[in-house]
């Protein structure tokens, strides 16, 4: 409906809207808007779209639409503005609009906008008109859109239930051949019963043959025991038989024996002058010496366990050390633990590694200090002190194993020493070879250091 408002009859721009714009319609006029928009200078814009002067027209569209809108339908010198743009840049639509003949073939959207902004004679039919044509053309859209849906479930219901078809007889096929399993398993398990009827029967025949193999068996083992008993009896009367030709013989032997001993005794005489002859020299080594072994007060790594010291000297500390080559491996966090637990983790360290150099260097042996990287949040940055060599676990590895790596990799024979309090560390080092030591004797040294 037109109505109007403030204007002649015949005035455009009196006519008024009475339903909201169509959303093409709308989409029209923003365009135009934007188009126009570059072409306005700072102030021939409205106050609310000068920050969008800058934007590039698709920005300005997508950002500035709704305030253009509203622009172009408050302000009238706006919308003239832009009228005039519009006019430059299409006054062939323009011109058709202002005459009241647009053109058959244009699109009623561009129209519709084109006249919404010009406001010519007639522009709400002309923007009424677009709106319904473009709820036709969607209308039309839709339905096309439905029937291309309903075709194309038409056909996904058919291939359905072709596949349904297809599913069943093939399912059919399968039950047709699970049928005709069963019937065979059926007679393979029937032969199978025979079979074992046949093997039960001849089981129950093997038996039997046992038995009797078993009863023959003891006949003939009672024959042999009777045989043996015989043959024992003919060996006592055989035994007795020698004895009787030994004495025989011994009693023939004396003149044998004569010829024994003279011959004997021409030896021993030949032997005293052969000794004489080569005047050989009394013997001064045994045997005896030539077998290598450790006499008393000779010192090994292993003597130090039975020194008459007792387990908590740290003298015996001081006695492993001193070993050539010896290898002091500690217990990090059994250590500090033991000694001083009140301390931070950080302190700990830093104390007992302190102590441990030290102890290097005094003793001139190699020292390894293991830690657990478990109880670490992050890696530990330390310059180990001189002397000592400062390991911690990896992710996942324990220091006791740790410390059983390093003992392993030791050549056998080398001193190595294993300072922690732990049952099953020093269990296990000790089966490898190590000697362990408890944590307390390592405290009580480094405390005289």
């Amino acid at each position: 409906m037109v109505e109007t408002a403030g204007g002649g009859p015949g005035d455009g721009a009196a006519e008024v809207l009475d339903r909201p714009l169509p959303e093409g319609v709308r989409r029209k006029v923003v365009q135009i808007v934007s188009d126009g928009f570059g072409g306005l200078t700072m102030a021939e814009l409205p106050a609310q779209l000068r920050q969008y002067a800058r934007f590039a027209p698709n920005r300005r569209a997508k950002f500035a639409g709704n305030a253009m809108a509203a622009a172009l339908e408050t302000d009238p010198l706006f919308r003239q503005r832009i009228g005039e743009k519009f006019r430059e840049a299409q006054p062939e639509l323009a011109g058709a609009l202002d005459a009241g003949s647009p053109p058959p073939a244009a699109d009623p959207l561009d129209v519709a906008a084109a006249a919404y902004v010009l406001r010519p004679i007639g522009w709400v039919k002309l923007v009424a008109a677009a709106g319904e044509e473009a709820q036709r053309a969607d209308a039309e859209r839709a339905d096309e859109e439905n029937r291309a849906e309903l075709e194309r479930l038409r056909t996904e219901l058919a291939a359905a239930r072709d596949q349904t078809r297809a599913e069943t007889e093939r399912l059919r096929a399968e039950l047709d051949g699970a049928r005709k399993e069963a019937e065979s398993l059926h007679r393979k398990l029937r032969a199978a019963l025979s079979d074992v009827k046949r093997g039960e029967a001849a089981l129950r025949k093997v038996q039997g043959e046992m038995e009797a193999v078993r009863a023959e068996g003891q006949a003939q083992v009672s024959a042999a025991e009777s045989e043996t008993r015989r043959l024992k009896a003919r060996l006592g009367e055989a035994e007795a038989a020698l004895e009787a030709t030994r004495r025989a013989a011994r009693e023939g032997r004396s003149v044998e024996d004569m010829r024994v001993r003279l011959l004997l005794d021409t030896v021993l005489d030949a032997a005293q002058g052969l000794r004489r002859e080569l005047a050989l020299p009394p013997v001064s080594v045994r045997p005896a010496e030539t077998v290598d072994a450790v006499e008393p007060g000779r010192m090994t790594p292993k003597d130090i366990a039975a020194r008459a010291l007792s387990e908590h000297d740290p003298a015996i500390l001081d006695q492993l050390l001193a070993l050539p080559q010896a290898h002091l491996v500690v217990d990090g966090y059994n250590v500090t633990k033991t000694g001083y637990p009140q301390m931070p983790l950080e302190k700990q360290r830093l104390r007992l590694l302190g102590q441990l150099s030290q102890l290097a260097a005094q003793s001139g042996a190699e020292v390894t200090c293991v830690f657990d990287g478990a109880e670490l949040a992050a890696p530990v940055l330390l310059a180990p002190p001189r002397g000592v060599r400062v390991l911690f676990s990896k992710p996942g590895v324990t220091a006791d194993e740790l410390i059983r790596q390093l003992v392993r990799a030791e050549p056998p024979g080398r001193p190595v020493i294993v300072v922690s309090t732990d049952r099953e560390v020093a269990d296990g080092v000790a089966r490898a070879g190590a000697r362990p030591v408890a944590s307390a004797v390592l405290l009580k040294r480094l405390s005289r250091s």
